[in-house]
């Protein structure tokens, strides 16, 4: 499958795809964003929290937070991160849809938004967050075996080794879970 196939046939899947929705009332909304650059080799964008950060720190992750009561939905409230983490305006952004929730250790049901994006936006890292933003080629997950997997008790959740960046926890499940629900991946995940 071509390299634009492979974004087509994503888009399309997600766009018919009925995602899973996590009903805990008790617990936080966050959002996080999953920019995918519309190109011939698309790519997912990717950060890396900040050293100094109390939580997650050194963890790659999508950008995305915590929703604000002022936010009118989860995708304003991804849209609203990705801009004060990375410098991404909304404009830039094509909403293709959410991918299924996932509950964080931390006690957040949390909505992946996917949204394609200019190949050749140019990213502002806050550094009061982050410390990197990296590009990941769509085709690294397809194609590389796991680096290793986290597991405790019947939880099994890949991980990826990208240059000098470890893909887990959370970003990896919803990795594994995209490409295994849109493109036909079959990434061993249990959770």
């Amino acid at each position: 499958m071509s390299n634009r196939t492979l974004l087509q046939k994503l888009i399309s899947s997600i766009d018919q795809y009925d995602a899973r929705k996590i009903h805990q009332p008790g617990l936080a909304q966050a959002g996080v964003l999953v920019a995918i650059t519309d190109e011939p080799e698309p790519h997912l964008v990717l950060t890396r929290r900040a050293q100094h950060l109390n939580s997650h720190s050194g963890e790659v992750a999508f950008a995305g937070g915590k929703q604000d009561d002022t936010d009118p939905d989860i995708v304003f409230t991804a849209l609203r991160e990705a801009h004060e983490e990375i410098n991404l305006c909304s404009q830039q952004v094509q909403i293709i849809g959410p991918l299924d929730q996932v509950v964080s250790r931390f006690g957040y049901v949390v909505t992946p938004i996917v949204g394609l994006i200019p190949a050749d936006v140019e990213f502002i890292a806050n550094l009061d967050e982050l410390d990197a933003i990296f590009k990941v080629p769509l085709r690294f997950f397809l194609e590389s075996e796991p680096y290793e997997y986290f597991e405790r008790g019947s939880i099994s959740i890949p991980s990826f080794q990208y240059e000098e960046f470890r893909i887990w926890g959370l970003t990896a499940m919803m990795i594994t879970e995209m490409l295994n629900n849109h493109l036909n991946a079959n990434i061993s995940i249990r959770f």
